[in-house]
């Protein structure tokens, strides 16, 4: 059944919202706008039978909205940005809730996203996509349809692939604060969507095989990564390793990618959000500053923090930084950043091991875009180097100079959705 049409009210404040969303995500990276117009979800609400739990314990599944036909779903790819030749089915929509732990090990609850398509066989394959940098809580997949951060998703199911997207902790109707390039939490996110989606597969007729397709974009690049890893290594008794796919990933987060925001070649708004980002986040679990007037200047020590919360949008985000990394960095914040110490250097260690620390035995391929002006391509090349080192063959997919609304990094996105959805589509396993 579809959802309801939306109203002539709600169509332009849906069109409000995408040209404030844009015009944020082109001058930096990822952070969106929220919170996010969504179409008003059909009645269907499932909660989970009384006393489930564990880790990946589906808590709830609500329908969000269906596009019911492949022309439907065109219709929404394209008007996101994104190409529709891939498109085969109609598509389900539908929020999880699922128990999960934080980046502490503490049990928690997160939300995501999932995409069934309509009309196929009963067995599918789960294609595992995690996103991209968002500040507010509703720059989310399952809080956004068919947006930029969502249209991925889509994409994946109307090829046929039972489509799934975490919004990560701290994110969507998730508590708290997002914990944000901390992969282990990013990892146990990720796996724990995953199962909480087989739970749900049978409500939709469908049943799951044991390969995850995995894909990523930007910090979800990393984030995919992980768990490639997890799933190799058996942390889940059913799902294993399909294939790897991450986009424009910052794999050397604490080498490649401050070194390159440090020297002024990226964007220089991108960098001042992502180096405040950087030092808030890391801060909040690894105590990497006593007081926020060691590493920000005035008056941003007294702001700065506050714009992560996840309820500020990317507008208040951008309004509330300065232009450069001078006006925003104190010289010692300026200093642990390009060469970190103590704890920040500690959890940096962790971020940038992506792709040194393991050989996946599953097809990988790298994609990146030429000219990326957010995250560094020398990212790619020291992934692609450090793989080989172990043994791995990981072709780099070179998208050339991507562009989406001004941005290549935004654009890599959008290029590499479909030849991904292509690559996964071909591959068969015995």
């Amino acid at each position: 059944m579809s959802a309801p049409a939306p109203s002539s009210t709600f169509r332009a404040r849906r069109f409000r919202v995408l040209l404030r969303t844009v015009a944020a995500a082109a001058c930096c990276g990822l952070v969106l706008s929220g919170p996010a117009a969504l179409a008003a979800p059909a009645p269907a609400h499932d909660a989970a039978p009384a006393g489930a739990a564990g880790r990946g314990a589906l808590l709830s599944a609500e329908r969000l909205y269906t596009l019911d036909t492949p022309r439907a779903v065109t219709a929404e790819l394209t008007g996101a940005g994104f190409d529709a030749d891939t498109v085969r089915y109609g598509v389900a929509a539908y929020r999880l809730v699922y128990r999960t732990v934080d980046a502490h090990g503490r049990p928690t609850t997160a939300s995501g996203l999932v995409a069934v398509p309509l009309r196929t066989a009963p067995r599918l394959h789960a294609v595992s996509f995690a996103h991209g940098t968002g500040s507010h809580k509703d720059d989310a997949p399952s809080a956004q349809r068919a947006a930029f951060v969502s249209a991925p998703v889509i994409a994946h199911a109307s090829a046929g692939a039972f489509a799934v997207a975490p919004d990560y902790l701290g994110m969507g109707t998730g508590p708290g604060l997002h914990p944000w390039m901390d992969i282990g939490s990013e990892t146990t996110a990720s796996l724990d969507m995953l199962r909480a989606a087989r739970a749900f597969a049978p409500r939709t007729g469908h049943l799951l095989a044991r390969e995850v397709l995995v894909t990523g974009f930007s910090q979800g690049a990393s984030a995919a990564l992980g768990l490639g890893r997890a799933l190799q290594s058996g942390e889940d008794r059913w799902f294993r390793l399909g294939a790897l796919a991450p986009v424009s990933g910052a794999y050397d987060f604490g080498g490649a990618e401050l070194r390159a925001l440090l020297a002024g070649e990226l964007d220089a708004k991108s960098s001042v959000v992502y180096a405040a980002y950087t030092l808030v986040a890391f801060n909040r679990l690894h105590a990497v500053y006593a007081d926020p007037g060691e590493v920000f200047r005035a008056p941003y020590a007294g702001t700065v923090e506050a714009l992560f919360d996840g309820a500020h949008t990317g507008q208040q985000l951008m309004a509330g930084t300065p232009g450069t990394l001078d006006e925003l960095l104190t010289p010692h914040g300026r200093a642990l950043l390009a060469h970190p110490t103590g704890a920040l250097d500690e959890a940096l260690r962790t971020t940038d091991a992506v792709c040194a620390d393991w050989a996946p035995r599953a097809p990988v391929r790298l994609y990146m875009a030429t000219g990326d002006e957010q995250a560094t391509t020398e990212n790619t090349g020291r992934c692609h180097v450090q793989l080989a080192a172990n043994g791995v063959h990981a072709p780099v997919v070179d998208l050339g100079a991507a562009d989406y609304h001004g941005s290549r990094h935004l654009g890599s996105n959008v290029a590499a959705t479909p030849r991904i959805v292509r690559w996964f589509a071909g591959l068969s396993w015995h």
